[in-house]
């Protein structure tokens, strides 16, 4: 199940950032999401906003995003590629998981795609799971954007019926 999160859920989903972060450096990405980035600053700003969102069962909170329709200004200018599309789309930033239950990034979509069928996210070129994962839910990579703290990142996006 989805909701949006509240300020109640903070202390969960920062353990949940927690163990993603401990996750990509396992995995051999070092360089995504460096100290406690996302922190409790830009959650609160995301719950605030009324776009971040948890999925959740019976055992608790086990997955976190945050999504939002409508342009996003890191995603203005694209390098060695470009967009498939150009008309409204969702975006989904910062998604996690506890480890707790596999498809988080699938159920995340399946929420989103109630709302539209046109989703670009990024995520960091050593960030190989999410790469595939990626692959595998259908979208293409579109080419690279650079971050609001000057990283670069790989770019998809999916265009669905």
């Amino acid at each position: 199940m989805v909701r949006k999160a509240d300020e109640c859920d903070l202390e969960e989903i920062l353990l949940i950032y927690d163990k993603a972060r401990a996750y990509m450096r396992q995995m051999g990405n070092p360089c995504q999401w460096q100290g406690s980035y996302p922190g409790r600053a830009v959650l609160e700003y995301d719950i605030d906003q009324e776009q971040l969102y948890v999925l959740y069962d019976d055992f608790g909170i086990y997955g976190v995003f945050m999504m939002r329709i409508g342009d996003d200004p890191t995603y203005a200018s694209i390098r060695t590629g470009s967009w498939l599309d150009d008309s409204p789309y969702a975006v989904i930033h910062r998604i996690a998981s506890s480890g707790r239950r596999k498809g988080v990034l699938h159920e995340a979509l399946l929420y989103t795609s109630r709302f539209t069928h046109h989703i670009r996210i990024d995520t960091h070129e050593l960030n190989r799971p999410m790469q595939s994962a990626l692959a595998r839910e259908g979208f293409v990579r579109t080419g690279i954007i650079i971050c609001s703290d000057g990283t670069d990142r790989v770019a998809f996006e999916l265009v669905g019926d």
